[in-house]
Order: structure tokens, then C-alpha cells, then sequence
């Protein structure tokens, strides 16, 4: 585990422009240093602050809490909509100052988000304030004691578990959880780098270790999970991609042709998936991944986010801001006419049709009929 450097780190959510930013705050989250011979505060116990330009800060996620959106960024800052994207405002509590990477509602109340220094957070009040319901020192030993367990009952490869697990406890809290799911207010999942990964069956109230069920001994940096059911599939480098039928209890790695980084994939009904990341890489298979076919995209950028429309269409976005618009299932994409003059992180549609963006200049609301006009998106990315 030792093996990879803080380097490893720089990419570690999106290689793109969003790089130096993530860099930065991970290199700050968890510390306590002297600074003017003044110490600042550990970021997990400072609670995020107000900001005049929250909504152009940084967001990494958006997820919708009923009729509610609820976005995460950088500093902890979470913030809310109840217009559809139109305005947004700040949550009024929120107990950490790292930031934060991923969210997830299950309904109008109940949602999680995660992010750095192992942080995960739960609002039982769409949104409004938080909780902290795990850290990264918590995390660690959590997968460290479970490793304990399976090495002392013998089971293969639970010894080379064991170490890597310990260097996670020695470390700190210092790994960043990168996506979280619930399938309900009880079930949910949360993944991050160096193959971190844990589950709870009580609404977070307690967790539980996951990696060892899942096949990745060297650790890959895990981006996404995605949940349908019983059905689990979680992203990652190096081609990574491991499904599980069974709500988790076991999973198997999907063979991919792809040796870069997978920052998502989606379900896209039967056997078909559909996974994407570096470089402009898609894939797509119609057996559950026993073969795959490259969707050329026409372009080299990375694609950070992609979303299941509700007439069936489904949208992929990229790092140059780019919107990429398919109707036959992920088969072939054309690039739609609108363009963000920012790196989009997270896509989400609205219940009147709209989408809402996130990325690296906060978050804006396209109209419907915006995205069929070529300077709309633009104009409205300030």
C-alpha cells in the first residue's frame, strides 16, 4: 500500500483541470500545522463556512433530495436548491471543511455525501445540516479489524490484506471515500482510493469493511458504485470494474479491453453496460461484459459524468465542457451544439426536463430548450 505516493493523489477524482484543485485540498485535509506560530484547526473539525460565492466554487456531485438538489464541493461547502437548479443557498450546518466528493438521497430527507479524509456524512433533513457518521482513522480500522478476521480464520490472501490494511491505520485519515449509494435509507455503500470500500445494512449507524469481498489485492483507486437492486457495479483504474448480484456479499471483476482509468459506468438495462473515463474512452457490452466494443466518441478528453435521460437517451460529459447526446443505447454519441466553457463533474436532470451542471465554475441550470441552441450553455457558464 505504502508503494504509491501522494503523487498518486494528484489525478486521484478527475485528471483534468480539476487536478491542482483536488491536489491542494488533499494535501490540507486532516492536518494540523503551525502557521504564524498559530495551529490551524484539523479540517475534519471545522465546519465548513459561509461563502459569498459558494455556488461558483468548486462542486464535485449533485444528487436530488425530492424535490430538492443537494450539490458538494470543495470546503465542505453543500448547497441547495428548491427551485430546480434556478438558485441555490447555502446548508446551514455542515461539520467538516474537506471536501467533499459524492452525494446521494434516497428520499426527500434521508442522503449521505463522502469526500476526503475518509469523511462520511449523513442529513436526515434534505440537506439542511449534517452529521458525521465515519472518518478515515474510523474506516481504517474498520477494514483493518476484518482483515484481522479472515487472516486468523486462514482465509487466501487475507495476510497480504492484513499489512496493506495496517499501513491504512498508520497512514491516517488521509484516503478520500470518492463515490457513495443506498439502495434505501438502510443499505448503502461507499468506495475510494487505494480499493477502499465499506457497506452498512443500518443507515450508517455502523460500518462494515467490503474489501475483502471484492477482488482487487493491489488496491486500485475505486471512482463509482453504482446500485439497481441487488445489483452493485463499482468503477476504477486500470480497467477495473467489479459486479455483484448479490447485494454485495460477493463480486466478481468484469475482463475489460481498457488498461485506463473508468471514472463511471451505467447499467443500461439487460446485459448492456456502458463504462468511460480517460483519454475520451467508452466502452460498451452487450453480455455483461464478456465482450466489449470502443464507442468512438471523436475526441481524446476525458469524460468525467454521464446520466440515463428520462425519454431513454443518455448523455456523457467531458472535461472541455462538452455534452455528448446518444439514442441508441450508448451504440454512437454526437456532440450536442452546446458547450460549458468549464470541466463538468456531475450531471443531473430535473424534474421539468432541465439539466443541471456541475464543475469546476459551481453549477448552472440548462434550460430544455437551451441545449439545442449552439452559444445557450455557454452564455450561462459566467
Amino acid at each position: 500500500m505504502r508503494v504509491r505516493t501522494m503523487h498518486a493523489l494528484i489525478p486521484l477524482h478527475r485528471r483534468t483541470a480539476l487536478a491542482a484543485a483536488l491536489f491542494s485540498l488533499t494535501c490540507l485535509a486532516g492536518l494540523s500545522h503551525a502557521a504564524g506560530g498559530q495551529t490551524v484547526p484539523d479540517l475534519l473539525d471545522l465546519p465548513a463556512r459561509e461563502s459569498a460565492r459558494a455556488q461558483h466554487s468548486l462542486q464535485l456531485a449533485v444528487s436530488r433530495a425530492g424535490e430538492r438538489l443537494v450539490a458538494v464541493g470543495e470546503r465542505g461547502i453543500v448547497l441547495l436548491s428548491d427551485d430546480a437548479g434556478r438558485s441555490w443557498r447555502q446548508a446551514r450546518s455542515v461539520p467538516v471543511s474537506v471536501a467533499l466528493t459524492d452525494v446521494h438521497f434516497v428520499s426527500a430527507s434521508h442522503g449521505w455525501a463522502v469526500g476526503h479524509s475518509g469523511v462520511v456524512l449523513h442529513s436526515s433533513d434534505g440537506g439542511e445540516s449534517w452529521t458525521r457518521q465515519l472518518d478515515g482513522t474510523q474506516a481504517a480500522l474498520i477494514i483493518r479489524d476484518d482483515a484481522k478476521r479472515r487472516t486468523d480464520a486462514g482465509e487466501e490472501g487475507a495476510a497480504a490484506a492484513l499489512r496493506s490494511a495496517e499501513f491504512l491505520v498508520t497512514d491516517g485519515p488521509d484516503k478520500p471515500f470518492l463515490g457513495v449509494r443506498f439502495a434505501d435509507e438502510q443499505r448503502g455503500y461507499a468506495v475510494g482510493a487505494y480499493g477502499i470500500a465499506l457497506y452498512t445494512v443500518d443507515g450508517g449507524q455502523r460500518w462494515q469493511s467490503l474489501v475483502g469481498q471484492i477482488p482487487n489485492p493491489r488496491g486500485k483507486h475505486l471512482y463509482q458504485v453504482q446500485i439497481a437492486g441487488d445489483a452493485l457495479l463499482i468503477a476504477g483504474e486500470q480497467g477495473a470494474l467489479f459486479r455483484s448480484v448479490d447485494a454485495g456479499a460477493h463480486f466478481a471483476a468484469v475482463q475489460t479491453p481498457y488498461a485506463g482509468t473508468f471514472f463511471g459506468a451505467l447499467e443500461l438495462g439487460g446485459d448492456a453496460l456502458l463504462a468511460y473515463g480517460l483519454r475520451g474512452n467508452a466502452w460498451r457490452s452487450d453480455d455483461g461484459g464478456a465482450s466489449w466494443q470502443r464507442v468512438e466518441l471523436g475526441q481524446e478528453n476525458t469524460v468525467n459524468a454521464a446520466l440515463s435521460l428520462g425519454d431513454g437517451a443518455l448523455l456523457l460529459a467531458d472535461e472541455s465542457g462538452r455534452l455528448l447526446h446518444s439514442v441508441d443505447g450508448g451504440q454512437s454519441f454526437t456532440t450536442l451544439p452546446a458547450a460549458a466553457a468549464t470541466s463538468i463533474t456531475s450531471l443531473l436532470q430535473t424534474h421539468d426536463g432541465a439539466l443541471v451542471l456541475a464543475g469546476t465554475r459551481g453549477l448552472v441550470r440548462v434550460e430544455p430548450a437551451a441545449l439545442a441552441e449552439p452559444t445557450a450553455l455557454a452564455e450561462r457558464v459566467q
